[in-house]
């Protein structure tokens, strides 16, 4: 009896054993399961190209250049630093980062049978586009379109040296020039230089009147081919009609601004660097953040600074002669929805959103005004915060960066393959970027209903509202239409007159529908494209 017991008794550990180390794999799966997330792959079309021949540049490096330039606590991957709750909480996540519906939209530039071949030249138009990077690339674009009116042959465009970025680069210093004369052969005769011969020639100096229609450029200004053999542009901004042009000079303008003027080889090569960059964290936000001096100068808003800048601020306005609006109310500007977005408002925006704060974002912007110091709220709540000079080291950026244009082209590239666009102030570069990407996708932009949020944020500084389900709730409504859906150009607002009903309307760059969008229709085996 006592070997019975003694070997039931050993049969009895075994078993223990057995089950306690089952149990403990369990476990151990059950631990690695939790922390194990796999990362979503995004959809093969939702990355469409800028007009460039270089892809993304694959870096074997990459392990390396995170080690070396990342920030200590942006090394993990977003989506395994933030813990979603069950299946619930990866369909949020999934639902924040998809983009609108395009509703089948697709880019339709090429001209109309009616389209005439390229007419004689009768001259040779000389620009000067003036502004920064984004007003030059429109003003340059509808140039092209000038030319082709006026029948005249465009030399390649001079680029604004004397604004207030200073920057001494030339057209091929930022964009690729052999691509811009041949890409558009077929439209308008495009030169590099003026002729030796005509080198001393008189020119007529004009400033082309704003937002003008075809019988302006067709008639008046054509007229002037009959006295001059070069005529002179002496500024590109907003010399076109935004609406009711023919529709082959709209595709015009379209195919030479998202087709014909790409950047630079080495900006490309750079900024497809930058994007992969990005990319190697997930899915990503691109925030153009214009809380800058310029800006904040230009439109007198000193919401949340020190007297002392303010002062300074106003200082620059009333120095800057070509600024016309000197006396500005800071608290007007900003109850009207003015202001760019403090980099605290913002975080409390994308809070309310409901990004969580492993969300990675990449500063597309300058030198923020006041430093690092008042970047510390929007860092507390999204530490993952990125831009060129933690992306790319001093020697890869070398190259660009006393060249105020050549950086912003950068920024530029980066945010228009974002997975989502937030721009804090309806500036040239904001309206630009969101353009194109209607253009490539509708890719998702969402634009702060900033008038609404101001009143929201000062609820929540007075004590009478917190953060919470109930500003997620209100935030999260206010911009349910505001995330780049298709859409018809804004025509101008009702009762404005003159320059003002111009000025009201929705550039053609901001949103190229319904010019250059056409809807595809299929039946059955034939497909069509219409625009609606």
């Amino acid at each position: 009896m006592a070997v019975v017991a003694k070997r039931r008794w050993r049969t009895f550990l075994i078993l223990r054993r057995m089950l306690m180390c089952a149990i403990g794999v369990i476990g151990l799966m059950a631990l690695i399961s939790v922390h194990v997330e796999e990362v979503t792959k995004l959809p093969a079309d939702s990355s469409y190209k800028l007009p460039t021949e270089i892809g993304y540049q694959k870096l074997s490096r990459e392990g390396n250049w995170l080690q070396e330039f990342a920030p200590p606590h942006s090394l993990k991957s977003p989506f395994t630093a933030h813990k979603l709750d069950g299946a619930s909480g990866r369909l949020d996540s999934d639902k924040l980062w998809k983009p609108p519906p395009n509703r089948d939209y697709v880019p339709c530039t090429e001209p109309s049978l009616s389209y005439r071949t390229l007419p004689e030249s009768r001259g040779y138009l000389l620009v000067h586009a003036n502004g920064g990077l984004n007003q030059m690339r429109a003003g340059i674009c509808d140039m092209v379109a000038v030319a082709r009116l006026i029948n005249a042959t465009l030399v390649i465009p001079e680029l604004d040296k004397r604004s207030l970025w200073q920057d001494s680069s030339n057209f091929s210093d930022v964009f690729d020039e052999y691509h811009f004369i041949n890409s558009l052969i077929d439209d308008v005769k495009i030169i590099k230089k003026l002729p030796k011969e005509l080198a001393s020639a008189t020119r007529a100096v004009k400033h082309f009147r704003s937002w003008s229609g075809v019988d302006y450029y067709e008639q008046e200004i054509a007229k002037m081919w009959e006295e001059y053999q070069v005529i002179r542009a002496a500024k590109s901004d907003s010399r076109l009609a935004n609406n009711n042009l023919p529709p082959d000079v709209q595709k015009l303008r379209c195919r030479a601004c998202y087709e014909a003027l790409r950047f630079a080889p080495e900006i490309e090569k750079m900024g497809k660097l930058l994007v992969d960059r990005m990319r190697s964290y997930g899915h990503y936000i691109a925030l153009h953040l214009r809380f800058e001096k310029d800006m904040l100068a230009f439109s007198g808003c000193t919401h949340d600074l020190f007297p002392e800048e303010a002062e300074e601020l106003k200082s620059i306005r009333d120095n800057t002669t070509w600024w016309k609006v000197k006396d500005i109310d800071p608290l007007e500007q900003r109850a009207k929805g003015y202001c760019p977005l403090t980099p605290k408002e913002v975080g409390m925006f994308l809070h309310a959103l409901g990004f969580p704060s492993s969300t990675p974002i990449y500063i597309a912007a300058g030198d923020i005004y006041g430093g690092e110091s008042r970047m510390s709220d929007l860092r507390a709540r999204f530490p993952i915060l990125m831009n060129k000079e933690k992306l790319a080291s001093a020697e890869e950026l070398a190259p660009f960066i006393n060249h105020a244009s050549q950086m912003a082209a950068l920024d530029y590239i980066v945010s228009v393959e974002s997975d989502i666009f937030i721009p804090t102030y309806s500036g040239n570069m904001a309206r630009a970027v969101e353009g194109h990407r209607r253009f490539l996708g509708h890719r998702k932009t969402i634009s702060p209903d900033r008038k609404a949020l101001v009143r929201l944020f000062d609820k929540i500084e007075g004590g009478t509202m917190k953060e919470g389900k109930n500003l997620s709730n209100k935030v999260i409504d206010i911009h349910r239409r505001r995330q780049g859906s298709p859409r018809k150009r804004k025509g101008p607002v009702t009762g404005t007159k003159g320059t003002d009903r111009f000025r009201s309307e929705e550039a053609f760059y901001v949103n190229p529908l319904p010019d250059c969008l056409c809807q595809n229709e299929s039946t059955n085996s034939s497909t069509s494209f219409v625009i609606k």
